[in-house]
């Protein structure tokens, strides 16, 4: 199986882009972020023609996440267990929950196709939205993994967490700063790793940026962040064949911000070689 993440920044902007290099890539699963549309606006066509059905969760113009796969997709979520809500001035626990996670189940792999909030500044409000909605996610990975120990089980998606510094390119995003490199927001990122699941792709593509902005020439200067990652359970790890970003698909007419991460899974081996200590 070949299964991919890419936040799109708009599907309906972007869906002859997006269409084009799944089919050219030969992409099994593509979970997306940034959407930007509601289901009954997603561009299903060009999908469906190309072979792949499609699972959507999107409210408005902003966020939205789908899955599109060219196997049958079962077991659709829309929000994990505990995951809270936002609306700017307001607390409480029944805040509108903002389409920023889906899951889905293909051929057995388990997939999440997530949209980590932005935080916005240090001191806003977003911010602690953002460190709650992590630590929910962890509190989920952590009983996910714990559940289905030989499930293939993946998080995929825009963490908006610049991990190490070496994953930091643009001179704008500096810690005590800006959001995206706070020791909250790593600290959130690796408890996630310690809830059963690993970065899939470093090992293999220890370098290399997934955003850069559309401002200041970031791209002409390769001044980019990695924070589109794969994370996945023991089960998907061990399965895990190749990795690689896409950065090319940063040029050209009309890209989006965001590139491809991609990872190839060889699905077939035997059960019991999940005991096996995992060399990442």
């Amino acid at each position: 199986m070949r299964i991919a993440t890419w936040n799109v920044n708009s599907i309906r902007t972007r869906v002859e882009r997006t269409v084009d290099w799944m089919v050219r890539e030969d992409v099994d699963v593509l979970a997306m972020q940034e959407i930007k549309c509601k289901p009954e606006q997603f561009p299903h066509e060009a999908f469906e023609a190309a072979g792949y059905e499609l699972a959507i969760h999107g409210l408005n113009q902003w966020n939205g996440v789908a899955v599109a796969s060219r196997a049958p997709i079962e077991d659709v979520q829309v929000e994990f267990p505990g995951m809270p809500g936002f609306l700017k001035g307001h607390e409480g626990p029944d805040l509108p929950k903002e389409a920023r996670a889906l899951g889905a189940t293909i051929d057995g792999v388990r997939v999440w196709s997530l949209y980590v909030p932005n935080g916005r500044s240090l001191d806003d409000p977003h911010y602690t939205y953002k460190l709650d909605w992590l630590a929910a996610l962890r509190e989920y990975t952590r009983t996910e993994t714990a559940a289905h120990p030989t499930r293939p089980f993946a998080l995929m998606g825009d963490f908006n967490i610049v991990p190490f510094d070496h994953d930091n390119g643009d001179p704008t995003v500096i810690e005590g700063v800006t959001t995206h490199v706070s020791p909250a927001e790593r600290e959130a990122f690796f408890a996630l790793e310690g809830a059963g699941v690993t970065d899939v792709v470093r090992p293999l593509v220890p370098e290399g940026f997934t955003y850069w902005d559309y401002k200041q020439l970031r791209f002409p200067r390769n001044e980019g962040l990695r924070i589109d990652f794969i994370l996945g359970s023991e089960a998907f790890a061990h399965a895990v064949t190749g990795a690689s970003i896409h950065r090319n698909e940063r040029k050209g007419t009309a890209p989006s911000d965001h590139v491809p991460v991609l990872v190839d899974l060889d699905l077939g081996g035997d059960d019991d070689d999940f005991d096996r200590p995992m060399f990442l």
